[in-house]
């Protein structure tokens, strides 16, 4: 990970919003030959019994069921929005353009649980997705009982006992108070993804620039 104390979001709650806010995670592990394997996945993170775990559910048969069947270890990695910034927008412009981003790493120990739990599982994946509408006929309690039974054949849970968790919100932050400003003035003329790291950085700008 690219390890730089400066780009490290140190508050839990911003980390534990972000997972909250892109929840759909590359997950990653090694199969029996260390040969790497990798999926993509919703996963929330929550506090269980004193431990902060991520719950999900996975396919039966596939290549990463199987790997984690065997390894245990894995990476759960969450993206945000990400943007390219010109260097000609840096007060000094003859400067190598960079690359804004938002990343959280969570490395951890995954179990796979029963069909109660998976149940639970997908019963609250469905009703975060269809924004707690307990009415949709989508939402897990609301499905066919032949396909519900169908699909739990088909279709595990799991949870991911947490170890570490790591960060890097890539933000400008060794940037000049000018560079800075006018690389918030140039992102909020682009693209969705621009406008949202614009964002970003104007929240953090006074702790920045606080002692200038």
């Amino acid at each position: 990970m690219y390890n730089l104390l400066r780009h490290k979001e140190q508050d839990k709650q911003v980390i534990n919003e972000f997972i909250g806010q892109y929840p759909f995670a590359f997950l990653t592990g090694c199969d029996l030959k260390n040969r790497p394997i990798a999926t993509q996945v919703p996963l929330f993170i929550e506090n269980k019994d004193g431990r902060k775990v991520l719950r999900g559910h996975i396919m039966k048969g596939t290549d990463h069921y199987k790997a984690f069947s065997h390894n245990k270890n894995v990476l759960a990695v969450f993206t945000g929005k990400h943007t390219y910034v010109s260097g000609t927008w840096y007060s000094n412009p003859f400067t190598p353009s960079t690359w804004n981003y938002m990343s959280v790493h969570v490395k951890g120990i995954v179990r796979f649980v029963n069909s109660v739990e998976l149940e639970d599982i997908l019963r609250m994946t469905s009703l975060y997705f269809e924004g707690n509408n307990q009415q949709s006929t989508t939402v897990f309690d609301n499905l066919p009982l032949a396909f519900k039974q169908k699909a739990l054949e088909l279709i595990i849970g799991f949870e991911i006992e947490i170890n570490e968790i790591d960060t890097v919100f890539k933000l400008s932050q060794d940037r000049d108070a000018e560079s800075y400003q006018n690389i918030i003035k140039k992102l909020k003329e682009q693209d969705e993804s621009g406008r949202i790291i614009a964002e970003e950085m104007e929240k953090r700008q006074k702790n920045l620039f606080s002692k200038n």
